[in-house]
């Protein structure tokens, strides 16, 4: 076991390379009690080194560019905004192993001129990244990102949803997306989410995000969440879908072993990638 410096010392590298960890994460890893896991994290705080969270922390970084974790609506009913959300560039490196082992496993499910959806998720990306130059597929995508990224592969031919661009997400949203999905029909769809509740369904962080995400959903024959294991147990500000709705998880080998369970009985299939 660590001596209690050299623990917090890992801690806050750890913190710092994922951006956001949560407390039953840390304790798991550290191998000693939450209560000991929060204990280090307020010494951290205190000293200016992270930034504490409900159910965990986050690096200075990330909190810089964190959305507030309470949105107040106004009288006109304003939409959360999509300039609070957590920039692109910085999603893209949280949890990149377990995304990549994801994607992996999402790639298996791929077969020669399917026609896919691919969300705005950093997940997404990943697979997109490492669908074959040689695999003829069709990609119905939001995702400005995942137009570059498979423009270099010579097989894939790719649709773009078009409409209004959210620079923080890096993903086209609104009425014109929401239309051009409604053109199509597609085998399957690649989705994420923030969060995996299993009590309040599956979340977004913004209303507009939801509204794509709930059409990509309805022109596919099958929905594939792709989510690592810091979501679940999470709920954020927009209801997306109800579990039911998907016909399949896909998630990392370090989701805990509560949420394994909570699937198992409320009869959802998952994956675990290895």
């Amino acid at each position: 076991m660590l001596h209690s410096f050299e623990r917090l010392f890992s801690i806050q590298k750890t913190i710092d390379e994922q951006g956001v960890v949560r407390v039953s994460e840390l304790s798991n890893r550290f191998k000693v009690t939450e209560a000991t896991i929060r204990s280090d994290l307020a010494k951290l705080e205190i000293d200016g080194k992270i930034i504490r969270r409900h159910g965990g922390a986050a690096s200075l970084t990330f909190s810089n560019h964190e959305p507030p974790a309470i949105v107040t609506y106004t009288d006109n009913n304003q939409s959360r905004s999509e300039e609070q959300l957590t920039p692109y560039p910085h999603r893209i490196n949280m949890y990149k192993k377990e995304k990549m082992q994801i994607a992996k496993e999402a790639l298996a499910m791929l077969q020669p001129h399917d026609r896919i959806i691919l969300d705005a998720s950093s997940t997404s990306f990943y697979l997109a990244k490492i669908i074959p130059m040689d695999l003829p597929i069709t990609v119905l995508t939001n995702s400005v990102n995942v137009i570059i990224e498979l423009n270099k592969k010579e097989k894939t031919e790719v649709i773009s949803t078009g409409g209004i661009l959210s620079k923080n997400s890096m993903s086209f949203i609104g009425p014109v997306s929401e239309g051009t999905l409604g053109m199509y029909n597609v085998n399957k769809a690649f989705l994420s989410c923030k969060g995996l509740h299993f009590k309040s369904g599956i979340t977004e962080s913004s209303e507009l995000q939801v509204l794509v995400k709930r059409k990509m959903m309805e022109v596919s024959e099958q929905v594939i969440f792709l989510a690592d294991h810091s979501k679940f147990g999470l709920k954020d500000f927009a209801y997306l879908a109800t579990f039911n709705q998907v016909d399949t998880i896909i998630t990392d080998s370090e989701v805990e072993p509560q949420h394994r369970e909570a699937m198992d009985k409320a009869g959802i299939h998952y994956l675990i990638a290895e």
